[in-house]
């Protein structure tokens, strides 16, 4: 047996700079191909454009595996930081947390950008073999060069005659740090493409060496947008497209929203072929939507909910639900939002409550209006809904929902929900019995069922199928579910599924997270055609929560939910700006779901309106190396192997204890 290393001060290693990215790259990007890191510096040039600095942005891909982007802004600083001693360039390209968009109380540079991570273009260093950044302002030219996220060539200055301002970062993408080194020139191409559409009048341009060069400018924005993603097809109606910002007066009446916020949309509705929903937040791609879509299409359903009762115009004996009239539409959509939060360091999703009630504010009452100023089109829109209302209840008809096996009975302590349609139904798999007391009054009984779950689950991990099953907890989750358990190389029978999200809700505090690996141990060793499917979620709960007293007239009392103290210092910081009263706001912690009421746990975990859900979903690249992960973390013949793992990742793990 190897001797063991001691286990003291010598032990604990403290990653410097951008050694955190360089050791574990698949926390802070992609690692896939290498666009990600480029789309941190066209996304620097695009947030001066929004600024209103610059009307070009210039990509370029290069025969030696280099990219490059040219802006017309003010220029990345270069003068002394005054903490650091170094060049503000040299501190935003070496150091994470470090830029000039976290300051939003009315003094920063940037009141709206493209999000407030931090990492940014030092990942993009950090992850290139060499990296040179020139800025050009106050008339001269300034140059700075890294390697390997390390500073190579310190900055030089020389005094320029032409008048010219903006930054050209142009990277090597070290490809050991990729699955494949080349960037997708399609995905390149809508990218910056879709730039110029979004920020009408912006020109973007993408050269290739050695092929034709393209460029971009748009005026007319979404609606041209969504006519270029419609690719000729025709619609059901015309097109509805609008655009609606809050001014200093407006947002003044709405304590969440601040100035400048708002959105512009452009959405249609086609009888057949593919749909399409392409959302941006600050001209960041949201491929995952988030609460901003949420939003949007609530507004919508609302609006057209509102003209059939107005008309008349509700079928009977069919109750129309928000799925069916988003069945068949198509919608560009394209938010700016001063407080950004994403799931995650690709800002994939976005997470910000308030961006739901500001959206649906945008687009409720301008849509009712379109539909009553067009009824005929509104009511082919109805009617379109309607099918699919029809469509949906026959689907339910022909399915009946399996168990598991024949002679399966359905766990006592489950609550059921009563739908049988399986793509709308969500099992919640609750830690405890108040929280799952709780969790049934709060629940959609209509779609959302409850299956309490008492202490930590076995661990799963080197158990076979006979083990799993002889278990009564795992019995009654597998039985439940309608999915027996199997191996990743097993086809297994899922027309027994009966719910289209698995998700596990647990508390935000040790246990809680103990519990939720025991149970992602379970789907990923024993139900992984489930994973892979994308039908298994983790519910994220809020850690805090604010109490805000009334502010007089136009601003009652409110309720502020934060994931996490980042999220808490934020709100914080929020509520001095609205000048709030210090002190007078209370502050909460939750120690577990069991403490929040059936109100507030419908409102944080449950409704899909405003709840955050992971989805744990993989492809089949990505089994292996998860199943390898589970091993080493999971399996208890692998104690040695999770020591060594601990002491050489302890710095990114955040416990409370």
């Amino acid at each position: 047996m190897a001797k063991q290393q001691a286990y003291d001060a010598s032990a604990i290693q403290a990653l410097k700079g951008l050694e955190p990215v360089r050791r574990m790259p698949g926390m802070y990007t992609h690692t896939i191909h290498p666009l990600h890191i480029l789309q941190e510096a066209i996304d620097n040039a695009v947030d001066e454009a929004l600024a209103g600095f610059g009307r070009r942005i210039t990509v370029s891909l290069y025969k030696d595996g280099s990219a490059e982007v040219e802006d017309e802004g003010r220029g990345v600083p270069v003068d002394l930081h005054r903490e650091e001693k170094k060049p503000a360039v040299e501190v935003a390209f070496t150091m994470l947390h470090a830029g000039g968009k976290f300051s939003k109380a009315g003094d920063g540079v940037y009141h709206i950008s493209g999000g407030l991570h931090g990492v940014g273009v030092a990942v993009s260093n950090a992850l290139s073999r060499r990296c040179e950044v020139t800025v050009y302002r106050d008339g001269q030219k300034h140059t700075i060069a890294f390697e390997g996220g390390e500073l190579k060539q310190k900055l030089k200055s020389e005094r320029i005659k032409e008048k010219r301002s903006g930054t050209v970062v142009r990277i090597w993408p070290d490809p050991k740090y990729f699955d494949s080194p080349n960037i997708p020139l399609a995905e390149l191409e809508h990218l910056v493409r879709s730039k110029a559409y979004l920020l009408p009048g912006l020109t973007t341009v993408l050269r290739v060496e050695g092929r034709p060069e393209q460029s971009w400018t748009f005026e007319r924005g979404m609606a041209q947008y969504f006519e270029r993603r419609l690719e000729g097809r025709e619609l059901v109606a015309p097109i509805f497209a609008g655009e609606k910002h809050f001014d200093e007066k407006s947002a003044a009446e709405r304590a969440e929203i601040e100035a400048g916020e708002g959105a512009a949309w452009a959405v249609g509705w086609v009888a057949e072929g593919e749909v399409f929903a392409d959302s941006h937040v600050n001209l960041i791609p949201t491929r995952s939507g988030g609460t901003h879509e949420a939003g949007f299409r609530n507004g919508i359903f609302d609006a057209l909910a509102a003209f059939m009762e107005t008309r008349s115009l509700a079928p009977k004996g069919v109750k129309l639900i928000a799925d069916d009239l988003w069945q068949r539409a198509c919608f560009t959509l394209s938010a700016r939002i001063v407080r950004t939060q994403f799931h995650g360091q690709t800002k994939e999703k976005l997470t910000t409550r308030h961006a739901s009630k500001l959206l649906e504010l945008c687009v409720r009452d301008p849509f009712e209006l379109w539909l009553n100023q067009h009824p005929e089109e509104g009511k082919k829109i109805v009617e379109l809904a309607i099918e699919q209302a029809m469509a949906r209840l026959a689907r339910g008809k022909k399915f009946e929902r399996k168990k598991s096996s024949g002679v399966a009975t359905l766990p006592g302590k489950l609550v059921d929900c009563a739908s049988d349609d399986t793509s709308r139904n969500e099992l919640f798999m609750v830690e405890g019995d108040s929280a799952g007391g709780s969790a049934k009054e709060a629940r959609n009984k209509e779609n959302q069922a409850v299956l309490p779950l008492r202490g930590k689950v076995l661990n799963t991990m080197s158990k076979d199928a006979r083990t799993v099953l002889a278990n009564k907890e795992l019995q009654a989750i597998a039985t439940a579910i309608g999915v027996d358990p199997h191996g990743a190389a097993d086809t297994p029978d899922l027309s027994g599924l009966r719910y289209g999200k698995i998700i596990i809700m647990t508390d935000a505090d040790v246990d809680g997270g103990h519990i939720q690996a025991l149970l992602l141990t379970f789907f990923f060793m024993h139900a992984p055609r489930l994973v892979e499917t994308g039908h298994v979620y983790v519910a994220q709960p809020p850690l805090f929560k604010v109490e805000v007293p009334s502010q007089g007239k136009g601003k009652p009392a409110r309720r502020v939910y934060c994931l996490d103290e980042d999220e808490l210092e934020e709100a914080l910081s929020q509520l001095k700006k609205e000048k709030v009263k210090e002190g007078s706001w209370e502050i909460s912690r939750f120690k577990g779901l069991g403490e929040m009421s059936p109100e507030q746990l419908w409102e944080t975990t449950m409704n899909p309106d405003t709840r955050r859900l992971v989805r744990m979903q993989l492809d089949s690249r990505q089994i292996a190396k998860v199943r390898t992960a589970f091993e080493l973390l999971m399996d208890s013949g692998e104690a040695e192997g999770r020591r060594n793992w601990m002491r050489e990742h302890w710095k990114t793990v955040e416990a409370d204890v």
